[in-house]
């Protein structure tokens, strides 16, 4: 039977389409007991809604399908605004966590995201579209997307830090136009 070209099609159940989704790593855990190896899962996830949101999550489970999905509404609950100029970032910062640094530095436009694979999948989430990153220190995903997410939200456009200091973007002098 032919599908009625009219009929308006229903979005998934339980989705917000606007949002990007990515799973950055599936890690098995054995845990060893008497009868054997007790298997479990956890799930490193970017949710973000490529316009400056984005969120990251770490969950555990038995199976990878339910990990994945409790990392999924734990990044949704935990998404912060960072601050996007032209499709880049405001300034260069290094992000810290644990053993993980990552170098993010601002790109011109029309260079992409020149970057490896979890810290892509973290700022293409977020929507920044031009970006030179360095992955410096540790090369564990978990500890790479933390460092990702510390320098992002560290980042302060010329508007924030003129206020911070109670002067003009103009006598600040930082403002790229």
């Amino acid at each position: 039977m032919p599908r009625d070209p009219k009929k308006k099609r229903k979005p998934p159940r339980g989705r917000e389409s606007d949002l990007v989704e990515n799973v950055i790593f599936i890690n098995r855990v054995a845990k060893v007991v008497k009868g054997g190896r007790r298997f479990s899962f956890s799930a490193l996830v970017s949710v973000g809604d490529q316009k400056g949101n984005v969120g990251i999550a770490l969950a555990k489970a038995k199976e990878v399908a339910e990990a994945i999905r409790k990392a999924f509404e734990q990044a949704r609950r935990n998404m912060v605004k960072i601050p996007i100029e032209n499709g880049t970032l405001p300034h260069d910062i290094i992000g810290r966590w644990g053993a993980g640094r990552v170098m993010l530095r601002p790109a011109a436009p029309g260079t992409g995201v020149i970057a490896g694979g979890p810290v892509r999948a973290v700022l293409e989430a977020a929507g920044v579209r031009d970006v030179l990153t360095k992955s410096l220190g540790s090369n564990n995903p978990i500890n790479v997307v933390r460092a990702t997410m510390n320098g992002l939200t560290e980042l302060v456009t010329a508007e924030q830090a003129a206020a911070e200091r109670g002067v003009s973007v103009e006598v600040l002098g930082a403002h790229r136009g």
